[in-house]
């Protein structure tokens, strides 16, 4: 049996260069490289044509819909252009599909499973593939919702049980199909049409992902496998939560497609030897942990680079215990696909406090910035920024400032003076915990709004968490809050116009922190409720919009409009008699782009008070708080050309596919009393 042999084809650079935070440079150190050489039996080489890989940025293409984000640029984009402005008025609800399949529920009729389908369907050849609530692959007709194949749980009705993912990625060589699919701690390799394992594949069809030491926590995820080549790159998720300030690093895996044989691992904290261990001051990197991706990835695979969004370390609100910058916490990182090396990366928090992770896929695009054409990536953030470099080389597209931040006062703590800010484009949320951005549709909503606000720390971005006291302030208002801004859903990208669409939220969260206890911890402070904070009379805090849709034009940075996304609050009764317009949801929902709208739902509803939600607070101005509208949108000024609205709010993204000649757009919906299910909508044939 012959293998392909793997080569690398990255041009790497001869010299190092160093601005700010970033470092961009090539034929650095290989992580922990894991290719087998002296054990392994000779085989015979087959001499293979040179591999033609598609353009990066450039959407789905063909009618089909190949990633999780439409390409593995992550754009959300496709060039279907069957639905318009002059018809979507036409569109109807074709089909439905439940989160489960009944053959699952025949097999336990009492199988539980979440109300939060966030999958995505990948469509290849006419078949959809998607991992349902229990993480399992189902592959179904896309023009009638109707199963083709289901994958078996190992184990029968033991293997059962499980938890969602993402979704899938489909790999093909011309004559070999594969699905990708992480559930619990295995990879998969499904045959495409059939559903079976390949039994050549890791042990049984399946690789064990559980390679941290078993005293540290068990492996999980709920992204998405990417494939670049002829590799499978894999993240994974871990607590926010720790005991103690040991914990166990988030390293990214990366397979071989046909063997699950481990190719390299990249150690997201940096080892021993390693660049970067000089941000950690006293061999904190030797005991720090977390720094997962736990989202998704982007790549590049006619440059064979990859894109990593890398988030936040042990303890996330409390550093004392890692003195330094901390890299790789909340940076981007671009890697080879082939070894792992890393070529260039940016960090976007120094000695991050916040919870501020790099959230979404970096969006690959090409852009044309004062004639210069630039392939270029853009990293989201929850602070509500985009960083755009160059992927080749990571230089900054804009320029980007160092900028003097406010310093904790939390004892041991030892925050960077500076934390990095894009000079283009401008921020597309609100920033800041200031008076300036207190609610003030009338004056007494003003007063009671100051009086709640003067009983934490507040202060511009950045300001750290506080300790929270009896009988003094009650933590530090942050905004954007832990979920952003920006946060999963990432953004759309048009590469026909270079517009760039970017749904956020503006929702504070509570940055408290509480003396550690030394009966249960080693950490001199630990994370405090975290909870949203409301505003006076059932209102939310800040101005809104509190969900926004903003368009930016990547070939200047320009901002071009901005919108907000549903009606938010505008029928509580201290606000109803001024007839205001929409003032925005903070559903957190995901973009789906074509040639010429932009389709995009409210976002569920999954909350319910209590916990991080205070009882007095109503659930509709906390994060994660949606509705039951699906809009199309003018891509060219925001206004809305279509809604409908649906059962539940929207779970999952949108995306859309071509059948038989016509289009379709599916998305998931669901919450707490609506089962979740994948709703289909095509132009009425008649």
């Amino acid at each position: 049996m012959s293998r392909r042999k793997r080569t690398t084809t990255t041009q790497k650079l001869a010299t190092i260069f160093t601005t700010s935070s970033i470092i961009f440079l090539a034929g650095c150190e290989p992580q922990q490289e894991a290719t087998p050489s002296d054990n392994e039996p000779d085989i015979e080489i087959a001499v293979l044509p040179e591999p033609i890989y598609a353009s990066a940025g450039l959407g789905a293409q063909g009618g089909e819909w190949q990633a999780y984000g439409a390409d593995i640029s992550s754009t959300k984009y496709t060039s279907l252009a069957q639905i318009d402005a002059t018809n979507v008025n036409e569109l109807e609800i074709v089909w439905r599909r439940p989160a489960v399949d009944g053959y699952y529920l025949e097999m336990n009729p009492n199988q539980r499973y979440s109300t939060t389908w966030n999958a995505a369907p990948v469509i290849k050849n006419n078949v959809a593939y998607i991992t349902n609530g229990l993480g399992l692959v189902e592959a179904y007709n896309p023009g009638n919702g109707e199963t083709i194949w289901v994958q078996e749980p190992a184990g029968g009705l033991e293997g059962l049980p499980g938890a969602p993912t993402r979704g899938v990625a489909y790999w093909s060589d011309g004559t070999d199909e594969r699905i990708l699919v992480q559930r619990g701690i295995y990879l998969y390799a499904l045959n495409a049409q059939t559903g079976e394992l390949f039994p050549d594949f890791g042990v049984n069809g399946r690789v064990d992902l559980q390679l941290m030491p078993p005293e540290f926590t068990r492996f999980r995820w709920g992204g998405a496998p990417m494939v670049v080549r002829d590799t499978v790159l894999i993240g994974q998720s871990m607590s926010d939560t720790f005991d103690n300030k040991e914990a166990y690093r988030g390293d990214v895996h990366a397979f071989d497609v046909r063997t699950g044989e481990i190719l390299w691992t990249y150690n997201t904290i940096p080892q021993e030897g390693q660049f970067g261990t000089d941000t950690w001051q006293d061999r904190s990197w030797s005991y720090t942990g977390h720094a997962p991706v736990w989202s998704l990835f982007s790549a590049d695979e006619e440059l064979g680079m990859v894109y990593m969004p890398i988030t936040s370390s042990t303890n996330d609100m409390y550093g004392g215990h890692r003195v330094g910058d901390n890299l790789f916490s909340q940076s981007i990182v671009a890697v080879d696909v082939e070894t792992g090396q890393r070529i260039w990366h940016f960090q976007t928090v120094h000695h991050g406090l916040w919870d501020y992770d790099p959230p979404a896929a970096p969006i690959l695009m090409d852009i044309t910035v004062d004639g210069r054409e630039i392939k270029a990536v853009t990293q989201l953030t929850k602070q509500a920024f985009a960083f755009v470099f160059d992927r080749e080389t990571g230089e900054p597209v804009w320029d980007i400032e160092e900028r003097q931040v406010p310093q904790s006062t939390v004892p041991g703590e030892v925050t960077s003076p500076t934390q990095p800010f894009p000079t283009k484009p401008a921020a597309f949320d609100r920033q800041g915990a200031t008076v300036d951005n207190l609610i003030d549709f009338t004056p007494e909503i003003f007063a009671e709004a100051l009086e709640i606000f003067n009983n934490y720390v507040t202060g511009p971005m950045f300001t750290p968490p506080s300790v929270r006291t009896e009988n003094g302030t009650q933590g530090t208002i942050q905004l954007p809050g832990s979920q952003g801004g920006a946060d999963v859903q990432g953004a759309a990208f048009d590469p026909e116009t270079g517009y760039l669409y970017i749904p956020s939220i503006t929702s504070p969260f509570v940055a408290d922190l509480l003396p550690g206890d030394p009966e249960v911890t080693n950490l001199a402070y630990t994370k405090g409720s975290r909870r949203w904070v409301g505003g006076p009379q059932g209102l939310p805090l800040f101005k809104p919009p509190y969900g926004r849709i903003t368009a930016i034009n990547m070939n200047t940075g320009d901002h071009v409009w901005m919108v907000p996304n549903g009606d938010g609050p505008r029928d509580n009764p201290a606000i109803a008699h001024l007839n205001l317009g929409q003032l925005g949801a903070p559903g957190r929902p995901t973009p789906l782009l074509t040639k010429t709208l932009l389709f995009i739902g409210e976002g569920f509803t999954n909350q319910r008070p209590g916990g991080r939600i205070p009882r007095e607070m109503p659930v509709e101005i906390a994060t994660n708080s949606g509705g039951p509208m699906f809009r199309a949108y003018d891509k060219t000024d925001g206004s809305i050309v279509w809604e409908v609205e649906l059962e539940a709010g929207t779970t999952s993204p949108p995306i859309s596919y071509l059948y038989e000649g016509e289009q379709y757009i599916t998305v998931a919906i669901g919450d707490r009393e609506y089962s979740p299910e994948l709703v289909a909508f095509k132009l009425n044939s008649n």
